[in-house]
């Protein structure tokens, strides 16, 4: 180990540790977050005060942590928080991380419906609640509700919303729909559910390795939990109510088809930063 002092020395030998390291996406990136975390600065600090000494307890945690990402834990995870919408959310293992492709969901929602100051949105499976605090954070009169099976999950998103100051949100345990009352239907159901195909050989790649596969994994190639939530939201959503669900890149077709089998139309799909097909819309007329 060299003799490492400065803010500048500790940001090379991190970056170097990491290249050596094959499934770290961004050595640069991963290096500078988690130096800002174990400084609590931001990378303003880091470029404009590279001689900066570190202390003792600094050198140590940012050692532990570099240890940890060497051993493939998702930076997210160890500095216990993501940017999301431009807002910060807490993380934790017993959630999936908010992804930037998500983003596009959020962005849909808010470009189709950006003229109704009255709106009532339901997410489900809502995680760290990054879709549904986004959502509220953007439109303080809409009505948002969020629920999660994992108690542990609506335990953090709950955090996350105190946090945020956010108050138009209600969050609360429920297996899908099964808690959510039928007094008032939604204009707006959203959803990122489990995906992933089990045998899929992805899951033993990257950061998922470290994600709860509950929040990863479903039945029937992936399509289970789609499919359920299809047929479940038409009891739920109003006239002309719109579900949004993010899905594979390789299963809009199959989550298209399974939109128009249950009756919904004008179906569309958006695709993600990289290009690909990432998330699908259906109206339910009634």
């Amino acid at each position: 180990m060299p003799d490492l002092q400065t803010v500048k020395q500790f940001l090379e030998h991190t970056k170097s540790c990491f290249l050596a390291f094959e499934d770290v996406y961004d050595a640069k990136v991963d290096a500078q977050v988690l130096l800002c975390a174990v400084l609590d600065k931001d990378i303003t600090f880091l470029l404009t005060w590279p001689d900066s000494i570190l202390t003792e307890p600094q050198k140590s945690l940012l050692l532990s942590f570099i240890e940890r990402r060497c051993h493939g834990e998702p930076v997210a995870y160890i500095i216990g928080k993501r940017e999301f919408w431009s807002l910060d959310f807490l993380v934790a293992p017993c959630t999936l991380i908010p992804r930037p492709d998500t983003e596009i969901l959020v962005e849909n929602v808010l470009d189709r419906h950006q003229d109704k100051p009255q709106l009532r949105l339901l997410d489900l499976g809502t995680g760290t609640g990054a879709i549904a605090l986004a959502l509220a954070n953007e439109n303080s009169k809409w009505q948002v509700e969020a629920v999660d099976f994992n108690e542990q999950a609506v335990v953090l998103a709950q955090t996350n919303q105190k946090q945020l100051n956010i108050e138009n949100a209600t969050i609360y345990q429920s297996d899908w729909f099964k808690q959510v009352s039928l007094d008032k239907p939604f204009d707006v159901i959203v959803s990122n559910p489990p995906y992933i195909d089990a045998n899929d050989k992805h899951l033993k790649e990257g950061d998922v390795r470290f994600e709860p596969l509950s929040a990863l994994v479903a039945e029937d190639k992936g399509l289970a939990d789609i499919r359920h939530i299809i047929d479940n939201a038409r009891t739920y959503l109003s006239a002309n109510g719109e579900l949004y669900l993010e899905h594979g890149f390789e299963q809009h077709q199959g989550v298209q088809q399974i939109l128009l089998e249950f009756g919904y139309a004008d179906i569309q799909t958006f695709n993600d930063y990289g290009g690909n097909p990432r998330i699908t819309m259906g109206v339910f007329k009634r």
